[in-house]
């Protein structure tokens, strides 16, 4: 290997540490660079489709016989000088002020992830640099030919920078609301599914008298156990299970205008955002946080309910409406109303009045979980 690429081999690896570590603790001011937060997804795709073109160059070069030194050199010279600090300011412009903590969390997971697998293909081009020069000093002026094992893993190291490459680069052109549009049907399609299991729970199936007899004295009575005490045994299973088959009653008539609340804010507020700014991040920020919750806490509820837990079921039943009223306060109002100070009746819309009447829903089918964890105290 010359001693030129060498070098640059040797800088690209350390400039990719010094910037992954960079980018794990951002100071959030790339004010040097002259740059603003506008510029931040311009460049971000800019520079995603450089480095995809790079390393698609840099690969077919390694590759292919005979590995030329001064050529390689050339494309990694072009990723050092230009091609990754590009890449890297793009998603240090990228803050929470400007486009929200999720946006930029997803912008710094991806971009870190774009050069650990930038540094992997780095490293197998530096493998086939130092076997190209022990064939030519031992054997052929040539150079080596590589077998198709080693070709593929460049290959494949390649696919992977492109794989974030052409992630970043749809992260940009989707947009900060793009990308949260993108999240909550996600976080929609989790509360769903857990609304349908719930809904198709049977109480009753819950017991396996196979190991009930296993633990009861191999299948005989336990001792002090009549009839009389089996159907008192058995009066009670009724009730808890009567208690539950309520308490799953109440968990679905609470959880159905919940999962309303996706589509219904995707579709009136989130697609009508007339345009991203900073202004709006905040309240973003909020809505996100909240519909995030959802999913868990309805898991929790869930859970609880196969084991039986209703004073814990019932407290994320109380925590998920909470969550999801207070999602649907945040954006009552249109967007262009946000911080108008008229009266709210001149801000109103479809979704304000249809807000309204999901409120009074949410409150009268949450009115039953108090009492259902008295009925199961008494």
């Amino acid at each position: 290997m010359s001693t030129k690429l060498h070098v640059t081999l040797t800088t690209t690896l350390a400039l990719v540490e010094q910037f992954h570590l960079t980018l794990s603790s951002p100071s959030g001011n790339p004010a040097s660079t002259g740059l603003s937060g506008r510029d931040a997804l311009p460049l971000l795709s800019a520079s995603s489709t450089a480095l995809k073109s790079q390393v698609t160059k840099l690969s077919l070069l390694a590759i292919t016989s005979p590995f030329t030194s001064s050529a390689v050199g050339s494309v990694l010279s072009n990723l050092n000088g230009s091609v990754l600090p590009s890449f890297v300011t793009a998603a240090l412009l990228i803050t929470p002020t400007d486009h929200t903590k999720a946006f930029q969390a997803e912008a710094l997971s991806l971009t870190k992830t774009g050069l650990n697998e930038l540094s992997s293909l780095v490293k197998e081009v530096q493998l086939i640099a130092e076997r190209n020069d022990e064939v030519q000093d031992h054997m052929e002026k040539k150079g080596i030919e590589l077998s198709q094992n080693e070709k593929d893993l460049v290959t494949v190291a390649t696919g992977r920078v492109w794989g974030a490459c052409d992630a970043l680069i749809d992260l940009a052109s989707n947009g900060v609301v793009g990308f949260i549009i993108r999240r909550v049907e996600e976080w929609r399609d989790l509360v769903r599914d857990a609304v349908e299991e719930i809904d198709e729970w049977n109480p009753d199936e819950e017991g396996d008298e196979f190991f009930d007899e296993l633990l009861s004295d191999d299948g005989k009575q336990s001792v002090g156990k009549g009839s009389e005490g089996e159907s008192a045994e058995d009066s009670s299973d009724s009730e808890d299970n009567a208690v539950l088959y309520e308490l799953k009653r109440t968990s679905i008539r609470l959880l159905k205008p919940v999962v309303q609340i996706y589509p219904a804010i995707i579709t009136n507020r989130l697609k009508k955002v007339p345009e991203f700014s900073p202004s709006l991040a905040n309240q973003l920020e909020s809505l996100m946080r909240n519909l995030h919750r959802i999913p868990e806490q309805v898991d929790e509820v869930a859970g609880a309910l196969y084991e039986a837990d209703l004073e814990r079921s019932i407290r994320y039943l109380k925590r998920t409406k909470d969550c999801a009223v207070e999602a649907v306060k945040l954006v009552v109002l249109p967007w262009v109303e946000q911080n108008v100070t008229n009266s709210q009746q001149n801000a109103e819309d479809k979704f304000t009045n249809w807000s309204k009447t999901w409120l009074k829903v949410m409150d009268e089918v949450s009115k039953p979980l108090d009492d259902t964890k008295e009925a199961k105290l008494q």
